[in-house]
């Protein structure tokens, strides 16, 4: 399996997931024309590795996007809940979502995804000059 690699555009995030170190990170705003499209195949992805692993490796995911349209949001979700159901399993996850101390809208979003799950879940705050 390789890494997974998505370059940012104007309306959709940075996706870089390494394998090597078990770091998947998303970042940057989402709004893309069709979401489903953007992030199914990063759905396709993440369940071959979520097979491939040992219950032992530790999936850190990195989140950091200011704006999120209705639709990403949804596919966000999505993501996270395979997320979810994979530390139900047993898996170990951890999530760390990055939020600007001035956008409450961000932080809003993120405590809003947060409060659906179970599994290990950190706001952080960034500084001006993160």
């Amino acid at each position: 399996m390789e890494n997974l690699c998505i370059e940012q555009t104007k309306s959709t995030p940075t996706i870089q997931f390494d394998i090597v170190n078990n770091k998947l990170r998303i970042e940057g705003q989402s709004y893309p024309e069709n979401a489903f499209k953007f992030y199914e195949p990063i759905f396709n992805w993440l369940d071959q590795y979520l097979t491939e692993i040992d219950k032992e490796t530790v999936l850190e995911i990195y989140f950091h996007m200011p704006y999120i349209n209705t639709s990403s949001s949804k596919c966000i979700m999505m993501l996270l809940e395979k997320m979810e159901n994979a530390y139900q399993e047993g898996r170990k996850v951890a999530i760390e979502w990055y939020y600007n101390h001035e956008d409450e809208a961000a932080l809003e979003c993120a405590e809003e995804f947060k409060e659906d799950l179970m599994l290990p879940f950190e706001l952080i705050v960034l500084d001006d000059d993160e």
